[in-house]
Protein backbone atom coordinates (compact mmCIF):
# COMPACT_ATOMS: atom_id res chain seq x y z
CA UNK A 1 0.00 0.00 0.00
CA UNK A 2 2.81 2.60 0.70
CA UNK A 3 4.01 2.02 -2.63
CA UNK A 4 0.81 2.44 -4.33
CA UNK A 5 0.51 5.39 -1.91
CA UNK A 6 4.07 7.05 -2.91
CA UNK A 7 3.25 6.10 -6.78
CA UNK A 8 -0.54 8.27 -6.74
CA UNK A 9 1.29 10.69 -4.93
CA UNK A 10 4.28 11.05 -8.18
CA UNK A 11 0.95 10.68 -10.39
CA UNK A 12 -0.67 14.01 -8.29
CA UNK A 13 3.06 16.08 -8.39
CA UNK A 14 3.87 15.24 -11.74
CA UNK A 15 1.03 16.65 -12.97
CA UNK A 16 0.46 19.95 -10.46
CA UNK A 17 3.75 20.25 -8.87
CA UNK A 18 3.52 24.38 -7.50
CA UNK A 19 -0.02 25.51 -9.29
CA UNK A 20 -3.02 26.16 -8.05
CA UNK A 21 -6.59 24.60 -9.20
CA UNK A 22 -6.74 28.25 -10.65
CA UNK A 23 -4.20 27.76 -12.81
CA UNK A 24 -4.82 24.78 -13.88
CA UNK A 25 -7.99 25.18 -15.25
CA UNK A 26 -6.84 28.42 -16.68
CA UNK A 27 -6.04 28.94 -20.30
CA UNK A 28 -2.69 28.91 -21.51
CA UNK A 29 -0.77 30.46 -24.27
CA UNK A 30 -1.02 27.46 -26.75
CA UNK A 31 -3.65 25.37 -25.30
CA UNK A 32 -4.81 25.71 -29.04
CA UNK A 33 -2.12 23.97 -30.60
CA UNK A 34 -2.85 20.76 -29.05
CA UNK A 35 -6.73 20.74 -28.69
CA UNK A 36 -8.19 17.77 -26.04
CA UNK A 37 -4.74 16.66 -24.66
CA UNK A 38 -4.34 13.13 -23.99
CA UNK A 39 -1.80 13.92 -21.28
CA UNK A 40 -0.58 17.29 -19.86
CA UNK A 41 0.63 18.92 -16.48
CA UNK A 42 0.82 22.65 -15.19
CA UNK A 43 3.69 23.42 -13.03
CA UNK A 44 4.15 26.93 -11.46
CA UNK A 45 6.77 28.84 -8.91
CA UNK A 46 7.18 32.14 -7.39
CA UNK A 47 10.12 33.78 -8.05
CA UNK A 48 11.32 36.63 -6.33
CA UNK A 49 12.51 38.93 -9.24
CA UNK A 50 11.13 41.23 -12.17
CA UNK A 51 10.09 39.19 -15.02
CA UNK A 52 12.79 40.39 -16.86
CA UNK A 53 15.69 38.63 -14.45
CA UNK A 54 14.46 35.41 -15.38
CA UNK A 55 13.75 35.99 -18.98
CA UNK A 56 17.49 35.63 -20.36
CA UNK A 57 17.81 32.22 -18.74
CA UNK A 58 14.53 31.54 -20.41
CA UNK A 59 15.34 31.90 -23.39
CA UNK A 60 18.45 30.15 -24.29
CA UNK A 61 17.27 26.88 -23.19
CA UNK A 62 18.02 23.96 -25.57
CA UNK A 63 20.79 21.22 -25.78
CA UNK A 64 24.02 22.58 -26.16
CA UNK A 65 22.33 26.03 -25.36
CA UNK A 66 21.67 26.47 -21.47
CA UNK A 67 20.47 23.31 -20.99
CA UNK A 68 16.82 23.25 -18.79
CA UNK A 69 18.65 23.97 -15.88
CA UNK A 70 17.80 20.23 -13.79
CA UNK A 71 19.64 18.80 -11.04
CA UNK A 72 22.85 17.66 -12.65
CA UNK A 73 22.42 14.03 -11.94
CA UNK A 74 19.57 13.88 -13.76
CA UNK A 75 21.62 15.34 -16.47
CA UNK A 76 24.54 12.89 -16.31
CA UNK A 77 21.41 10.08 -15.80
CA UNK A 78 19.11 10.77 -18.66
CA UNK A 79 21.39 13.41 -21.28
CA UNK A 80 24.69 12.27 -20.64
CA UNK A 81 26.02 14.06 -23.84
CA UNK A 82 24.36 17.16 -23.32
CA UNK A 83 26.62 20.08 -21.85
CA UNK A 84 25.74 21.02 -17.89
CA UNK A 85 23.19 23.29 -17.50
CA UNK A 86 24.63 27.38 -17.79
CA UNK A 87 25.36 29.09 -14.80
CA UNK A 88 25.51 32.40 -16.69
CA UNK A 89 23.41 34.35 -19.54
CA UNK A 90 25.17 33.39 -22.67
CA UNK A 91 24.43 36.52 -24.64
CA UNK A 92 24.84 34.18 -28.06
CA UNK A 93 20.85 32.65 -26.89
CA UNK A 94 19.26 36.00 -26.40
CA UNK A 95 17.47 36.31 -29.56
CA UNK A 96 14.22 34.28 -30.13
CA UNK A 97 11.79 34.47 -32.89
CA UNK A 98 8.82 32.52 -34.30
CA UNK A 99 9.65 29.72 -36.54
CA UNK A 100 13.64 29.49 -34.81
CA UNK A 101 14.04 25.68 -33.96
CA UNK A 102 15.55 25.02 -30.14
CA UNK A 103 18.02 21.71 -30.31
CA UNK A 104 16.90 19.13 -27.64
CA UNK A 105 19.03 16.30 -28.52
CA UNK A 106 22.22 15.64 -30.67
CA UNK A 107 22.16 16.72 -34.70
CA UNK A 108 21.64 13.31 -35.69
CA UNK A 109 18.36 12.74 -33.54
CA UNK A 110 16.81 15.90 -35.28
CA UNK A 111 15.21 16.83 -32.09
CA UNK A 112 13.61 19.79 -31.04
CA UNK A 113 11.14 22.39 -30.58
CA UNK A 114 9.94 25.09 -32.96
CA UNK A 115 9.26 28.86 -31.76
CA UNK A 116 5.64 29.59 -31.89
CA UNK A 117 5.04 32.44 -29.59
CA UNK A 118 7.52 34.45 -28.03
CA UNK A 119 6.59 37.66 -25.70
CA UNK A 120 9.73 38.75 -24.10
CA UNK A 121 9.57 39.19 -20.55
CA UNK A 122 5.99 37.54 -20.79
CA UNK A 123 5.67 33.78 -22.62
CA UNK A 124 7.31 31.76 -24.69
CA UNK A 125 5.81 28.80 -26.79
CA UNK A 126 7.79 25.70 -27.97
CA UNK A 127 5.90 23.14 -30.11
CA UNK A 128 7.54 19.51 -31.39
CA UNK A 129 6.31 16.19 -33.72
CA UNK A 130 10.08 14.95 -32.91
CA UNK A 131 10.72 13.94 -29.13
CA UNK A 132 10.64 10.62 -30.38
CA UNK A 133 13.32 8.30 -31.51
CA UNK A 134 14.49 8.82 -35.83
CA UNK A 135 13.41 5.78 -36.54
CA UNK A 136 9.97 5.60 -34.94
CA UNK A 137 9.42 8.46 -36.80
CA UNK A 138 10.75 7.28 -40.39
CA UNK A 139 8.46 4.16 -40.05
CA UNK A 140 5.64 6.11 -38.55
CA UNK A 141 5.26 3.56 -35.74
CA UNK A 142 4.16 6.34 -32.83
CA UNK A 143 3.66 10.13 -33.02
CA UNK A 144 3.58 12.66 -30.36
CA UNK A 145 2.51 16.68 -30.80
CA UNK A 146 3.84 18.19 -27.78
CA UNK A 147 3.69 21.69 -26.47
CA UNK A 148 5.69 23.57 -23.57
CA UNK A 149 3.92 27.19 -22.52
CA UNK A 150 5.96 29.32 -19.76
CA UNK A 151 4.03 32.60 -18.95
CA UNK A 152 5.39 34.90 -16.46
CA UNK A 153 3.20 37.14 -14.80
CA UNK A 154 4.44 40.32 -12.53
CA UNK A 155 3.26 40.57 -8.91
CA UNK A 156 4.29 42.64 -5.79
CA UNK A 157 4.19 45.71 -7.90
CA UNK A 158 6.86 43.78 -10.43
CA UNK A 159 9.61 42.82 -7.88
CA UNK A 160 8.39 39.26 -8.08
CA UNK A 161 7.09 36.93 -10.66
CA UNK A 162 4.52 33.99 -10.91
CA UNK A 163 5.85 31.47 -13.59
CA UNK A 164 3.52 28.79 -14.89
CA UNK A 165 4.81 26.30 -17.25
CA UNK A 166 1.96 23.92 -18.94
CA UNK A 167 2.94 20.97 -21.33
CA UNK A 168 0.40 18.92 -22.95
CA UNK A 169 0.83 16.27 -25.65
CA UNK A 170 -1.24 14.08 -28.34
CA UNK A 171 0.30 10.84 -28.71
CA UNK A 172 -0.12 7.69 -30.45
CA UNK A 173 -1.03 4.54 -30.45
CA UNK A 174 -2.04 3.47 -27.10
CA UNK A 175 0.56 2.11 -25.69
CA UNK A 176 2.83 5.49 -25.80
CA UNK A 177 -0.14 7.20 -24.59
CA UNK A 178 -0.08 4.35 -21.57
CA UNK A 179 3.63 5.17 -21.12
CA UNK A 180 3.41 8.39 -20.67
CA UNK A 181 0.43 8.30 -18.27
CA UNK A 182 2.57 5.43 -16.16
CA UNK A 183 6.36 6.57 -16.47
CA UNK A 184 6.35 10.43 -17.56
CA UNK A 185 4.15 12.10 -15.41
CA UNK A 186 5.71 10.71 -12.27
CA UNK A 187 8.89 11.76 -13.68
CA UNK A 188 8.13 15.07 -14.71
CA UNK A 189 7.52 15.83 -11.27
CA UNK A 190 11.12 15.57 -10.87
CA UNK A 191 12.22 17.69 -13.76
CA UNK A 192 9.88 20.20 -14.00
CA UNK A 193 10.61 20.99 -10.26
CA UNK A 194 14.28 20.70 -10.84
CA UNK A 195 13.87 23.08 -13.32
CA UNK A 196 11.83 25.67 -12.08
CA UNK A 197 14.12 25.28 -9.35
CA UNK A 198 17.08 26.04 -11.54
CA UNK A 199 16.03 28.97 -12.77
CA UNK A 200 14.74 30.53 -9.42
CA UNK A 201 18.46 30.25 -8.31
CA UNK A 202 20.32 31.16 -11.57
CA UNK A 203 17.22 34.19 -12.03
CA UNK A 204 17.56 35.60 -8.35
CA UNK A 205 21.99 34.98 -7.88
CA UNK A 206 23.52 38.67 -8.84
CA UNK A 207 25.71 36.67 -11.49
CA UNK A 208 25.02 37.15 -14.98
Amino acid sequence: MSLLAGYLALQWLGRSYGSTATERRAMMPGDEFVQHPQVGATHAASIPTAPDNIWPWLVQVGWHRGGWYTPRWVDLLLFPDNWPSAQHILDSYQTLKIGDFVPDGAPETECGFLVREVEPGRRLLLESTTHLPLSWRQRRLAHLHWTWSFRLTPVDDGRATRLVFRWRARTRPWWLTAGAHLVIIPADFVMSRGMLRGLRRRATSIAR
